[in-house]
Protein backbone atom coordinates (compact mmCIF):
# COMPACT_ATOMS: atom_id res chain seq x y z
CA UNK A 1 0.00 0.00 0.00
CA UNK A 2 1.28 3.38 -0.90
CA UNK A 3 1.83 5.79 1.95
CA UNK A 4 0.26 8.64 0.27
CA UNK A 5 -1.08 10.94 3.85
CA UNK A 6 1.24 12.91 6.56
CA UNK A 7 0.02 13.29 10.11
CA UNK A 8 1.16 14.71 13.31
CA UNK A 9 0.45 14.84 16.92
CA UNK A 10 1.98 15.90 20.23
CA UNK A 11 2.97 13.27 22.42
CA UNK A 12 4.41 13.18 25.68
CA UNK A 13 8.12 13.24 25.49
CA UNK A 14 8.30 9.60 27.64
CA UNK A 15 5.96 8.07 25.11
CA UNK A 16 7.73 9.47 21.87
CA UNK A 17 11.33 7.86 23.50
CA UNK A 18 9.14 4.26 24.46
CA UNK A 19 8.37 4.26 20.74
CA UNK A 20 11.33 5.08 19.44
CA UNK A 21 13.16 2.45 21.46
CA UNK A 22 10.87 -0.37 20.66
CA UNK A 23 11.30 0.51 17.08
CA UNK A 24 14.78 0.18 17.30
CA UNK A 25 14.72 -3.20 19.19
CA UNK A 26 12.00 -4.75 16.04
CA UNK A 27 14.26 -3.40 13.67
CA UNK A 28 11.48 -1.01 12.50
CA UNK A 29 11.08 2.65 11.73
CA UNK A 30 9.30 4.51 13.74
CA UNK A 31 6.73 4.85 11.30
CA UNK A 32 6.12 1.05 10.77
CA UNK A 33 5.64 1.05 14.40
CA UNK A 34 2.74 3.28 14.48
CA UNK A 35 1.30 1.84 11.16
CA UNK A 36 1.17 -1.58 12.91
CA UNK A 37 -0.22 -0.64 15.95
CA UNK A 38 -2.79 1.55 14.02
CA UNK A 39 -3.70 -1.88 12.33
CA UNK A 40 -4.15 -4.10 15.55
CA UNK A 41 -6.30 -0.78 17.20
CA UNK A 42 -8.44 -1.05 14.06
CA UNK A 43 -8.45 -4.53 13.98
CA UNK A 44 -9.31 -4.65 17.54
CA UNK A 45 -12.31 -2.19 17.18
CA UNK A 46 -13.74 -4.48 14.30
CA UNK A 47 -13.44 -7.31 16.27
CA UNK A 48 -15.45 -5.32 19.33
CA UNK A 49 -18.28 -4.19 17.00
CA UNK A 50 -18.89 -6.56 14.69
CA UNK A 51 -17.99 -6.86 11.47
CA UNK A 52 -20.68 -5.27 9.48
CA UNK A 53 -21.23 -7.76 7.13
CA UNK A 54 -21.52 -10.42 9.26
CA UNK A 55 -23.76 -8.28 11.26
CA UNK A 56 -26.12 -7.69 8.39
CA UNK A 57 -26.20 -11.39 7.44
CA UNK A 58 -27.34 -11.81 11.09
CA UNK A 59 -30.18 -9.64 10.65
CA UNK A 60 -31.27 -10.80 7.23
CA UNK A 61 -31.24 -14.07 8.67
CA UNK A 62 -33.25 -12.93 11.43
CA UNK A 63 -35.50 -11.60 9.26
CA UNK A 64 -35.97 -13.68 6.89
CA UNK A 65 -37.97 -16.19 8.69
CA UNK A 66 -40.66 -13.70 8.52
CA UNK A 67 -40.63 -12.38 5.44
CA UNK A 68 -44.21 -13.04 3.98
CA UNK A 69 -45.85 -14.33 7.19
CA UNK A 70 -48.26 -11.26 7.49
CA UNK A 71 -51.41 -11.94 5.78
CA UNK A 72 -55.26 -10.36 6.47
CA UNK A 73 -57.71 -8.64 5.25
CA UNK A 74 -56.87 -5.37 7.02
CA UNK A 75 -56.78 -2.50 4.71
CA UNK A 76 -54.19 -0.63 7.30
CA UNK A 77 -52.41 -3.54 7.36
CA UNK A 78 -49.06 -2.24 5.52
CA UNK A 79 -49.05 0.38 8.34
CA UNK A 80 -49.32 -1.61 11.11
CA UNK A 81 -46.40 -3.94 9.87
CA UNK A 82 -43.99 -3.39 12.82
CA UNK A 83 -46.58 -3.49 15.40
CA UNK A 84 -47.56 -7.04 14.66
CA UNK A 85 -44.11 -8.40 13.62
CA UNK A 86 -42.58 -7.21 17.19
CA UNK A 87 -46.08 -8.62 18.62
CA UNK A 88 -44.81 -12.08 16.68
CA UNK A 89 -41.30 -11.63 17.53
CA UNK A 90 -42.31 -11.53 21.40
CA UNK A 91 -45.03 -14.26 21.35
CA UNK A 92 -42.01 -16.80 19.40
CA UNK A 93 -39.36 -15.59 22.22
CA UNK A 94 -42.24 -16.03 25.31
CA UNK A 95 -41.99 -19.56 25.14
Amino acid sequence: MAKTEVYSWRLDPKIKMALESEARSEGMTLAEVLDRLAEQWLELRKQRNGDDEAEQARLHAAVAKYAGTLSGADPYGSEKVREVVRKRVRERNAH
